[in-house]
C-alpha cells in the first residue's frame, strides 16, 4: 500500500474488486467490469481486458486488475475535467455582462431614488420617521442580490449537471453559441459511424458474377466457403496482417476469426512487403496456406487505382462490380496475384485481379434518431468525410442526411474550408469531430464539439467535450446548454421584474424595512431555486 500521490508513470498497481482505480492507466492483466458513470453518466459497467485503457476514480466492480499507470496527478482525465468545469464556472456569459452594465447604472439610480424619497416624504408629510422608513425600504428592497446571482447559480447548476452526464462545457460563452448555430457539421468516421471496419463481402470475381448480387457471397453465405474465395481472403489477409491500416486490420482480423489465416509457424511466409497509400504488396510462399502447389507468388491488395498503377488490368465487368459495391456504401479493395520473378521478387510477369473484399464502417445505432432530433432543434446536419462520394452518400441515406448536405473526398485541410464556406453563406456552424485532422475545423466553427473517443488535440480545440462516443450526447449537450441559457435569461427577467414592481411600492411608503428585507431575500431564493431545476435535467 502506497499513497496515490507516490504513483509514477509506468508503475504497476493492483485494483481489487470494489476498489476505485487509483489513476489513469492500461490494463496489463485481468478482466473485469468498470463502473465509469462518474465520467460518462452511463450506469452500465464497461468490460475491460488486457490492453484497454482505464480512468482514475472509476470503480472496478468485479475481477482483479493489474494496471500500468500512464498519467498521474494533475495530468489525469479526472483532474483535467475538474479544471475545465472550474474554469467554465469562473467565466461570464455575454448575457451576464448585461447584468453588470445594468448594475453599474442601477445602484446610483436607486441611491438617487432613495434620497429623493427621503426628501419628498419629509416635505410632504413632515414626518421624519416615515420619510426615513420609506427611504430605507427603497434601498433594502432594491438590493441587487438576485441580479448578481442570476448567472453564476445557473452556470454552476448547468455545468455540474453536464459533468454528471459526461458533458464538459469549457466556458460560459459557449452557451450563447448553442442558441445561434443553424448547421451541424459531422465528421463521418468515429462520429456518425462506429469507426471500426468489418468485412461485409469477399470472393473471386467469378463468384460475384455468378451470384449476380453482392449479398450472394457475404461472409455468412454458403457460396463464400468455396476454396477459391477462401484463397482470395487468405492471401489478402496474409499480406494485410503486416499493415496497420484500419482496412488491413479488419481483413486480417476477420480471416483469423474464421480460421482462414493460420497463426504461428503454419502462417504463410511474406517477404518483400511494401505498404503505401492505396494498398500493400508482398511475396507469399509456403504450401501450408492452401495456395496452388505452394508456389511463391506476388499478392497485391488495394484500391482499383493502385492495382491499375501496379499493372493489373480490370475489365469493365469488374469495374462495374466495384462501382456497385461503392454505391452500397462499401469500401472495397481488389486482390491480384502474379508470378514472383526470381531476379525481381517484387515484380511480376502478369498481375491478374482475382477477387475483391468489401469492408463497411457501419453507422452508430443511435445516429438516425440523433439526426432527427437535431432537426427538431432547428439544426441542419451535414456529413463531412474523406471517403468516396458513393460511400458517403450511402451512409448519409442510412442516417437521414440529405444528399446535398454531404461533402465527400475532403482532405484534412478541406474540412476547415467547408466550415468557412458555410460561414460565408451566412450560417453559424457547429462542428463535431474526434480526430487530429478535425482540430482546425473545431477551432474555426462557432461551436466545436469533441467526441470522447477522440484525440487530446481535438478536445483542446473544442468548446464542448463529450466524455463518451455516443453521438446522441451531441443533442443532450445542445439541449443542456440551451436550457442553461434559458434559465439565466429567466433569472434576469424575474430580477428586473421584481425591482420594477417593488421599488415603486417602497417609494409609495407601502413597505416597512422588515417586509422589504423579506421580499429581497425571497427574490434571491427564487433565483437559486430556479437555477437548481437544471440539476433535474434528463438526457
Amino acid at each position: 500500500q502506497v499513497p496515490v500521490e507516490d504513483l509514477m508513470p509506468d508503475d504497476l498497481f493492483l485494483v481489487r474488486p470494489g476498489e476505485k482505480i487509483a489513476t489513469d492507466g492500461v490494463v496489463v492483466e485481468g478482466t473485469s467490469a468498470v463502473d465509469a458513470s462518474l465520467l460518462t453518466g452511463e450506469s452500465v459497467p464497461v468490460e475491460v481486458h488486457p490492453g484497454d485503457t482505464v480512468t482514475g476514480a472509476t470503480v472496478n466492480t468485479s475481477g482483479s486488475l493489474t494496471v500500468r499507470a500512464t498519467r498521474v496527478g494533475t495530468e489525469t482525465t479526472l483532474a483535467k475535467m475538474g479544471e475545465l468545469v472550474a474554469s467554465a464556472q469562473e467565466t461570464k456569459a455575454p448575457i451576464a455582462r448585461l447584468a453588470d452594465r445594468v448594475s453599474a447604472v442601477f445602484v446610483p439610480v436607486i441611491l438617487t431614488i432613495s434620497a429623493l424619497t427621503l426628501v419628498g416624504w419629509w416635505l410632504i408629510s413632515g414626518d421624519g420617521v416615515a420619510a426615513f422608513n420609506a427611504a430605507v425600504s427603497v434601498l433594502v428592497v432594491a438590493c441587487p442580490c438576485a441580479l448578481g446571482l442570476a448567472t453564476p447559480t445557473a452556470l454552476l447548476a448547468g455545468t455540474g449537471r453536464g459533468w454528471q452526464l459526461g458533458i464538459l462545457i469549457r466556458n460560459a460563452q459557449v452557451l450563447e453559441a448553442t442558441s445561434t448555430v443553424d448547421r451541424v457539421v459531422l465528421d463521418k468516421t468515429g462520429t456518425v459511424t462506429t469507426g471500426e471496419m468489418s468485412v461485409a463481402f469477399y470472393g473471386t470475381f467469378g463468384d460475384y458474377e455468378s451470384a449476380g448480387d453482392l449479398a450472394g457471397i457475404s461472409p455468412d453465405s454458403a457460396d463464400s466457403k468455396n476454396e477459391r474465395s477462401l484463397s482470395v481472403l487468405r492471401d489478402a489477409a496474409a499480406v494485410e496482417a503486416l499493415s496497420e491500416h484500419p482496412i488491413a486490420r479488419a481483413i486480417a482480423g476477420f480471416a483469423r476469426d474464421q480460421g482462414v489465416l493460420a497463426e504461428g509457424a503454419s502462417a504463410p511466409s511474406v517477404s518483400d512487403f511494401e505498404g503505401v497509400p492505396g494498398g500493400v504488396r508482398g511475396v507469399l510462399s509456403g504450401a501450408g496456406d492452401g495456395a496452388e502447389n505452394g508456389a511463391s507468388r506476388l499478392v497485391v491488395v488495394g484500391t482499383p487505382e493502385y492495382l491499375q498503377a501496379a499493372g493489373a488490368q480490370l475489365s469493365e465487368a469488374q469495374l462495374a462490380l466495384l462501382d456497385q459495391a461503392r454505391r452500397a456504401g462499401l469500401t472495397t479493395v481488389v486482390v491480384a496475384r502474379g508470378e514472383a520473378l526470381d531476379e525481381a521478387p517484387s515484380s511480376t510477369s502478369a498481375l491478374q485481379p482475382v477477387g475483391m473484399i468489401s469492408v463497411a464502417d457501419t453507422p452508430k445505432p443511435e445516429a438516425a434518431e440523433t439526426m432527427a432530433q437535431l432537426r427538431e432543434l432547428g439544426l441542419e446536419p451535414i456529413l463531412l468525410t474523406g471517403d468516396a462520394p458513393q460511400v458517403a452518400q450511402a451512409v448519409a441515406s442510412q442516417v437521414g442526411i440529405s444528399a446535398e448536405n454531404v461533402y465527400a473526398g475532403v482532405t484534412p485541410e478541406g474540412k476547415s474550408q467547408v466550415v468557412e464556406k458555410l460561414q460565408a453563406a451566412g450560417h453559424r456552424v457547429a462542428m463535431v469531430g474526434d480526430g487530429v485532422n478535425d482540430a482546425p475545423a473545431l477551432a474555426l466553427a462557432e461551436l466545436g464539439i469533441a467526441m470522447g473517443s477522440g484525440t487530446d488535440v481535438a478536445a483542446e480545440a473544442a468548446d464542448i467535450v463529450l466524455t463518451r462516443s455516443d453521438i446522441a450526447s451531441v443533442v443532450t449537450a445542445l439541449r443542456l446548454s440551451r436550457a442553461t441559457l434559458r434559465t439565466i435569461k429567466s433569472n434576469l427577467f424575474w430580477a428586473f421584474a421584481y425591482n420594477s414592481v417593488a421599488v415603486p411600492v417602497a417609494v409609495a411608503g407601502l413597505l416597512n424595512p422588515m417586509i422589504a428585507g423579506a421580499a429581497m431575500a425571497f427574490s434571491s431564493v427564487f433565483v437559486v431555486l430556479n437555477s437548481m431545476r437544471l440539476t433535474a435535467f434528463r438526457k
